[in-house]
């Protein structure tokens, strides 16, 4: 249910979206419980739905511990993704994106529906239910100047949702080995960010994924056959500097290695 205050709310957000500005988190909405969080986060993709765009997926944020300490927030949150958001390696993001950070993250696409009001769902359910996993890197961007929120903020702003690139799949035979996926993101000369493992995202990224089933299935919702879900950032967030390049690189050994890059121009 949308209240007039979460509908107002989300407006003011879209709006600065729209402008490519950022507000004061806690002069435009204060904090709220996080149940309103979510009622504005959902009036917010009434917004988005109403301007043509359409819902491909869900994010999971703070999935790790790297990325709960450096934004100084509890608990992980999740938020839409649309197809406005996707963007291929290599890519730009969008002009209105004016402080881009960027992370690294598994993304895994699924081949059937995951619903856990009908059954419950764990690490095994999820893997029957995912087509592929991929090198992703998500380009955060909040609302909320300087990135200076707290968890109900952040949530209302739908947990920072920027752009998602959807890198090339990973070579896995068996998607039980997620967590041992070593990721480095680096500045486009070699210079490493932030290093970490598929394991940090949860202690599983499959297991990150059955958390969101549940959580989406206490709002009466569930995973679509096609949905993407990125399930948390693997380093902490790096800007994204005018002119600069980011680079992830997704590995298991000396066995295989892929990349995936977003530019701002």
């Amino acid at each position: 249910m949308r209240t007039p205050g979460a509908v107002a709310a989300a407006e003011r957000i879209w709006a600065a979206r729209q402008a490519g500005r950022t507000l004061d988190a806690e002069a435009t909405i204060g904090t709220p419980d996080l149940a309103t969080s979510y009622a504005i986060q959902r009036a917010l993709l009434g917004l988005r739905l109403a301007a043509g765009e359409r819902v491909v997926g869900w994010k999971l944020g703070y999935t790790s511990e790297v990325m709960r300490r450096q934004m100084g927030i509890a608990r992980p949150n999740i938020g839409p993704l649309t197809d406005w958001m996707l963007l291929g390696s290599g890519d730009a993001v969008h002009q209105r994106l004016v402080q881009p950070r960027v992370e690294p993250e598994i993304g895994l696409r699924l081949k059937t529906a995951l619903d856990a009001r009908q059954a419950p769902v764990d690490r095994h359910t999820v893997a029957a239910a995912v087509e592929g996993a991929y090198a992703c890197l998500e380009v955060v961007h909040s609302t909320w100047t300087g990135y200076r929120f707290n968890l109900e903020q952040n949530t209302a702003d739908n947990s920072s949702a920027g752009q998602v690139v959807i890198g090339p799949r990973l070579p896995l035979t068996d998607l039980m080995a997620l967590d041992t996926v070593a990721v480095r993101l680096h500045d486009g000369s070699g210079h490493t960010l932030g290093q970490g493992v598929g394991a940090d995202a949860d202690g599983h990224p499959l297991d990150a994924v059955a958390r969101l089933a549940r959580e989406l299935a206490a709002f009466g919702q569930w995973l679509e056959a096609g949905d993407w879900v990125i399930t948390g950032g693997l380093t902490k967030a790096c800007a994204l500097e005018l002119g600069g390049r980011l680079v992830g690189v997704f590995s298991a050994g000396e066995a295989w290695s892929v990349e995936a890059s977003v530019q701002r121009l």
